[in-house]
């Protein structure tokens, strides 16, 4: 089926003094492919392909519509990725383990993701893929580098 949400829509006209949305006087927000303004298509039958594309979560628009890539957050694997090289303790517990409930790591951390911290023992070279979901928490026996989301940085820079 063709799709009418893409279709070109007349300008609507602002006038001074209203308070629009999105530069749309205030009622008068156009309709999607004859859709009540303000309403949602529905997911089921024909109308399903009306949906505006989706953006990811923490994605800024610009103005004209452009998505820009999003901020980086203050997340523990962002702050181990501006550590990488250096010497960390991990203290992990894992739940209904009979041999042992809790362990410490300590290595080199070579990379760590969303879900997985991945150190290596300088000693012999052995390497652990750690999951996050039983991390505990870390300790470092040097400063850490660390910047801020909004630009500001604390800690020290280098490895």
């Amino acid at each position: 089926m063709y799709n009418t949400y893409y279709q070109a829509r007349p300008a609507v006209p602002v006038y001074p003094g209203t308070a629009g949305t999105q530069g749309f006087p205030m009622g008068t927000m156009p309709s999607m492919g004859g859709t009540p303004a303000g309403m949602m298509p529905s997911m089921g039958g024909t109308s399903a392909g009306m949906m505006p594309p989706q953006v990811p979560s923490g994605t800024a628009i610009t103005p004209g519509g452009i998505p820009l890539p999003p901020v980086e957050e203050s997340y523990v694997e962002n702050i181990l990725r501006m550590n990488l090289g250096k010497v960390a303790t991990v203290y992990m517990t894992f739940e209904n383990n009979s041999q042992w409930n809790a362990k410490i790591f300590k290595g080199r951390i070579e990379a760590a993701g969303r879900d997985h911290i991945i150190l290596i023992d300088p000693s012999t070279g052995l390497r652990y893929l750690l999951l996050m979901i039983n991390l505990d928490y870390i300790t470092f026996e040097e400063p850490l580098t660390y910047t801020l989301p909004f630009g500001g940085a604390v800690g020290t820079p280098g490895r």
